[in-house]
């Protein structure tokens, strides 16, 4: 990649009976907001601390801005990190606070309070400069911890699940702040979160990892549209996944049969012609009519409705088709006027072109 300024090359690491990291690969462009996905254990949190310098690497290395950090400790990369717990020191001022990382880099008293001010002010807090931590409200917080990590002007900041402490309304603004700022100053973001709204709200990439290694890099888009694999599919939460087996291709159309029926699944990339396969159909992507219609498409099943999870406008109805789990995601507009209770039976359908044919098997 051209203009690459952070660079992990085969990076692995162990601990004793763990394999957390696994000889992973990946370049990330000077000024790219990153995020590393993925569930619990997967080795996200440890690609950071790998980064920052707080563990070192088994095998492989990184390079940042093009220089090894094989050997070199953590208060020599600059690469502030803004911790889950935030880590702020209860003991000193809000200012003190973020003048911190100033102190241990032997800054001046007077320039340090004037660049502490500045970052203060920028961040709304330039009134709150004496208060205690403990007078702070979570997001108050999460804005002193962003400001100490910033202070020093690093061309790279690192954040471990950031705003997981915060309620859902401070969650929202705080990413519009962080994203204001990753345009502002226009360096590096790399952003660890279990959340993928905020990874689809904020980042340029994702990487999505499992078991230490990186399952798909790409656009929010892409890797929700067009996943890698039938794990990427899951984790993505709203896809539907179909299996079967190729038994027929014509043109870029290719036909699956399986326990739910037969199915034309548009694949221009991929040359598959047999064999087991999967696809994905996301929920938004799924129609909906009175099972008892008979609707011109090519894709169709009967399901019964589970049940109804209502967020804001949008709700997702859960629908058992024999026996596995549909979902489809409609507005609430969109389904007023249908009969949602349990037990009801609709069809559901969409287009050949909006599934997704599985690069791999599942």
């Amino acid at each position: 990649m051209s203009n690459t300024f952070v660079a992990l090359e085969n990076l692995d690491k162990r601990f004793a009976g763990h394999h957390a990291v696994k000889g992973i690969n990946l370049d990330i462009k000077a000024g790219e907001f990153i995020a590393l996905m993925g569930p619990s254990g997967c080795g996200k949190s440890t690609t950071l601390r790998l980064l920052a310098g707080l563990d070192e690497p088994t095998g492989g290395d990184i390079f940042i801005g093009g220089q090894s950090m094989r050997g070199i400790p953590a208060f020599q990369r600059d690469t502030p990190m803004v911790w889950q717990s935030l880590a702020l020191f209860p003991f000193l001022s809000v200012v003190e606070n973020v003048e911190f990382p100033l102190r241990m880099k032997k800054v001046g008293k007077i320039e340090r309070r004037k660049r502490a001010m500045e970052w203060l002010e920028r961040l709304g807090l330039g009134g709150m400069a004496e208060r205690g931590i403990s007078q702070l409200s979570g997001g108050q917080r999460q804005r002193v911890a962003i400001a100490r990590s910033l202070v020093t002007q690093p061309p790279i900041l690192l954040l471990d699940e950031p705003l997981s402490a915060l309620d859902a309304h401070l969650r929202v603004r705080m990413q519009t702040e962080l994203s204001r700022l990753h345009k502002e100053l226009g360096i590096t973001f790399i952003y660890v979160t279990h959340a993928q709204s905020e990874a689809f709200a904020l980042a340029d990439r994702i990487v999505l990892m499992a078991d230490g290694m990186i399952q798909q890099i790409g656009r929010p888009q892409d890797v929700y549209r067009e996943p890698a694999n039938a794990f990427v599919a899951e984790f993505m939460g709203m896809n539907n996944i179909v299996r079967g087996g190729i038994s027929g291709r014509s043109g870029d159309e290719v036909q699956i049969d399986g326990p739910l029926g037969r199915f034309i699944v548009l694949a221009k990339s991929n040359p598959r012609s047999r064999g087991i396969a999967s696809f994905v159909i996301a929920a938004d992507r799924v129609g909906l009519s009175e099972a008892s219609a008979q609707d011109a498409v090519a894709n169709r099943v009967n399901g019964s409705v589970i049940g109804i999870e209502f967020v804001g406008s949008t709700q997702t109805i859960f629908f058992d088709v024999n026996g596995q789990e549909f979902r489809v995601q409609k507005q609430q507009h969109e389904i007023d006027a249908l009969d949602l209770t349990p037990g009801k039976r609709f069809a559901l359908h969409w287009q050949p072109q909006h599934a997704w044919l599985l690069p791999e098997a599942a």
